[in-house]
């Protein structure tokens, strides 16, 4: 939908107010990019015809949008009724955006140019977050720097940065907790901030499961799914809700703590000091500790031990170890209990399984799906289906660069230079 003169716009304090004209024609901007970024290779016909823009308006925002360098004409198309048409397509040849990624045993960069694809996807190990803030930021920071730098000097100038952490994470961009990297109360953002120098792009901290579905719904295979959930199948497992197209946060922020419904009050201790949490029957610990019990069930897994040991399940369970099969099936089964709860509260289309969930998925979905339509309130589980993610391990950091392009989307351009 777009904006003319006259218009007005709701803010949350005031209700409705003016849109001056400076508002009016970011918003028009920003519907310009959009539709050519669904409908590219286009002509600024197309674009009056299907936004209801006249022709005059849209001449005048391709004209901005090609001074910004975010269009540009790719020559002229015959195939069509009348006179021969300019065609337009997205450019952003000069602009990338980047994500990055904290989690407890590694670090990660993307960096995506305006049409979504990956300029640049780096991950490295990580060890010495645990309790350690200080020495996590400046490592961050080093990355940001090594990306930022890589990137100007392919040409490119970087509309924004956002930070993937896995746990609870304010508007501001403040660590409130983050279990498996040991914080509480960590002014990521500000921090950050005074690491890199106050650089001249803007900067978002956000919850990775927040994140990794913002990537899903835009690069993945649900591309376009408008009431979508993605789980994290890391140390924690975390969820990342998008409801009617719109990313659910809640009041502060703390939106999507999967992990943590509680099924059994009575169950296992779990790593948040509660019992019967999901999380104690289906985290990554619990799954390894079922499926090899070799492991010992009284052992403290580190991080980087999960991979060994998963990639071990996935070998067992593509042989038919029986033991193997039963445990994932266990789990599968525990994760729908936790998916009906959800399903019944916002009925998803779609669940997406992410992280060390994915090369599983095989043996969790067909019990997880049987345990969501049996607890499922509507007939064949409100629609909502269950699914291994397409995207890889970077989708969080990638989900970061997407949210740059969301707010370029959203009409927050780069001024020409």
């Amino acid at each position: 939908m777009f904006v003319g003169r006259g218009s007005s716009v709701l803010t949350r304090e005031n209700g409705p107010q003016p849109a001056d004209f400076a508002d009016v024609r970011a918003t028009n901007l920003a519907v310009v990019l959009r539709h050519l970024r669904t409908h590219a290779p286009c002509s600024r016909a197309d674009i009056a015809a299907t936004t209801g823009l006249n022709k005059a308006t849209v001449s005048s925002l391709v004209t901005d949008l090609i001074d910004r360098r975010l269009v540009r004409e790719v020559g002229m198309t015959e195939n069509r009724i009348g006179r021969p048409a300019v065609m337009l397509v997205l450019d952003g040849s000069p602009y990338a955006a980047v994500g990055l990624e904290i989690n407890t045993d590694y670090l990660t960069a993307v960096a995506l140019d305006l049409a979504g694809e990956r300029l640049l996807s780096w991950r490295r190990a990580f060890t010495g977050t645990a309790g350690q803030p200080g020495q996590a930021i400046a490592a961050l920071a080093a990355l940001a720097r090594r990306t930022v730098s890589k990137l100007s000097h392919d040409g490119r100038r970087v509309l924004g940065l956002t930070v993937a952490v896995p746990g609870l994470v304010d508007a501001d961009g403040v660590v409130e907790l983050a279990a498996g990297l040991g914080w509480q109360r960590v002014d990521v953002r500000k921090s950050l901030l005074a690491a890199l120098g106050e650089p001249g792009y803007p900067l978002l901290v956000e919850n990775d499961a927040n994140l990794a579905v913002l990537a899903e719904q835009r690069l993945g295979d649900q591309s376009g799914t408008g009431d979508l959930v993605y789980l994290t199948g890391g140390a924690s497992i975390g969820a990342g809700i998008i409801s009617d197209f719109r990313l659910l946060r809640g009041a502060r922020g703390f939106a999507g703590e999967f992990g943590h419904l509680p099924l059994d009050p009575a169950g296992p201790a779990c790593g948040c000091g509660r019992r019967g949490c999901l999380e104690a029957y289906a985290g990554l610990g619990a799954v390894i500790r079922r499926a090899l019990p070799e492991v010992g069930i009284e052992t403290a897994l580190s991080p980087s031990e999960f991979g060994p040991h998963m990639d071990e399940i996935h070998r067992l369970a593509k042989s038919g170890d029986a033991h193997v099969l039963a445990a994932l099936t266990e789990t599968g089964a525990r994760l729908g209990q936790g998916l009906a709860i959800l399903a019944n509260l916002i009925n998803p289309a779609c669940v997406v399984l992410g992280g060390y969930f994915t090369g599983i998925a095989p043996w969790l979905i067909p019990a997880a799906s049987l345990e969501l339509a049996a607890r499922s309130a509507a007939a064949d589980s409100g629609g909502t289906v269950i699914v291994a993610s397409a995207l890889d391990s970077s989708a969080a950091a990638a989900g970061g660069a997407t949210r740059v392009l969301d707010a370029i989307d959203s009409g927050a351009l780069p001024t020409p230079r």
